[in-house]
């Protein structure tokens, strides 16, 4: 990605050094301030309480945020791909470029004690217990897949388990989704199925394609229909495999786990009325947060940057946790707001109740004649993206001896187990 373009700034300009800021005692650059966001540059998090609720003005941060080189002002290339896509919410962060969000809260007061002492990744030979890349592995599937295996296991049934049973009880209702799915359905869901850089799976000789997301399938479960108004909201959890192609995808940052062409995924979904969208994706990012505080993991809330964003997200929240092998924040979940992009596409419409017939047509003086029809507002995020979050827990979990505790609320769900510990040869 280039950090110059049409209206942008160039790299130099933008590369200050904040020392040369503080002894000149010269002001921001106009250019800059107009141009940046909230910098995070901090992974344990250090910054002021004040820069992390939502709607607080932007920090900028002198002692971290000029080091970095990825600023970019809004190009029209980001315009374009706006223009495209669902239209973004007019209060959130408008740049392209990867740190250009605004960081809404984190639970490092909550949890500090649980990463005070952590070694930089889970010991090797107990990673190799839990899973391996058998030798035979390139012939049976190629590269980024694994075969789990021990507690492992265990520990990805315990994690959809125990994650499905929190959600169904806020009211969302399980579903398990079919994982082939045709083209069509995957575009009018906002994913391209073909082209170079694709993250799909295509089957040969069909027009169907392997799901990225459960997303797609639970997208298009009330394709073509008209819904009632009584019905809505309608909550849904899935369970399926995701497959990616991950085309361009390599390099130490995405080795192991982290990212691989086949996983275990629980994403929930909403249908709803378009003026209660914003109110149910606050839930959703509210679930997520929730779920992921009840485990102690460390991590932080993003408000995304519209640059981005996928073509059917109008906004969407990302949630990061610490990750000591990586030396940084990974992203586990996100939470977007589609507006009517996919509804529009899947041809999903509900119909307004009586009481709210009645008042349109008295205003139009047309007595009992119906209301029209209006699209429903989708929504998604993910409950549980499973080789992500066992990352996350051997990682963070992991004690001086090398063993990893388990966290309480999977225990129920591991037969009591509360210790993976490297089992005697």
């Amino acid at each position: 990605m280039g950090l110059s373009g049409a209206g942008g700034a160039t790299l130099q300009t933008l590369r200050l050094s904040s020392s040369a800021i503080r002894h000149r005692g010269s002001p921001l650059p106009r250019r800059l301030l107009s141009t940046a966001t909230t910098l995070i540059a901090d992974p344990i998090g250090h910054l002021p309480r004040r820069s992390l609720h939502r709607g607080g003005p932007p920090l900028l941060c002198l002692d971290t945020a000029f080091p970095s080189p990825a600023l970019q002002a809004t190009t029209v290339q980001a315009e374009e791909h706006e223009a495209a896509g669902a239209a973004t919410a007019s209060e959130k962060p408008r740049w392209k470029a990867a740190i250009d969000f605004k960081w809404i809260r984190d639970n490092k007061d909550v949890v500090a004690a649980n990463i005070k002492n952590r070694n930089s990744g889970a010991d090797l030979e107990l990673v190799l217990q839990l899973y391996e890349k058998y030798c035979s592995l390139q012939q049976v599937s190629g590269s980024k897949f694994c075969y789990l295996k021990n507690e492992a296991v265990l520990l990805e049934m315990a994690l959809i388990n125990w994650a499905l049973s929190e959600v169904t009880k806020k009211g969302f209702t399980p579903l398990i989704t079919p994982e082939i799915v045709r083209s069509s359905v995957v575009e009018k869901c906002g994913f391209q199925p073909r082209g170079q850089n694709t993250q799909v799976y295509s089957v040969e000789g069909s027009d169907q394609c392997l799901i990225g997301t459960a997303e797609i399938p639970v997208g298009g479960i009330h394709m073509d229909s008209i819904l009632p108004d009584s019905s809505l909201p309608l909550k849904y959890v899935a369970y399926s495999h995701c497959f990616r192609t991950e085309a361009g995808a390599a390099g130490t940052a995405t080795r192991g786990l982290y990212r691989v062409h086949q996983f275990s995924k629980l994403e929930m979904f909403i249908f709803c009325r378009p003026e209660d969208s914003d109110f149910y994706h606050e839930e959703l990012i509210g679930i997520e947060e929730e779920l992921f505080a009840s485990l102690g993991l460390h991590f932080r809330t993003l408000d995304m940057a519209s640059g981005d964003l996928g073509a059917p997200a109008y906004r969407k929240f990302d949630v990061e946790a610490w990750m000591p092998g990586l030396g940084r924040y990974g992203e586990i979940s996100s939470a977007s707001n589609c507006t009517d992009y996919q509804s529009r596409r899947l041809g999903i419409r509900y119909r307004p109740s009586s009481s709210e017939k009645e008042a349109v047509s008295s205003k139009r003086g047309k007595g009992n004649s119906s209301v029209p029809t209006q699209f429903v507002h989708t929504l998604n995020a993910t409950a549980c993206a499973v080789p992500r979050m066992i990352v996350c827990l051997l990682e963070n979990f992991q004690q001086e001896d090398g063993s990893v505790i388990v966290p309480e609320q999977l225990r129920p769900f591991m037969g009591g187990l509360d210790i993976i510990s490297l089992k005697l040869k």
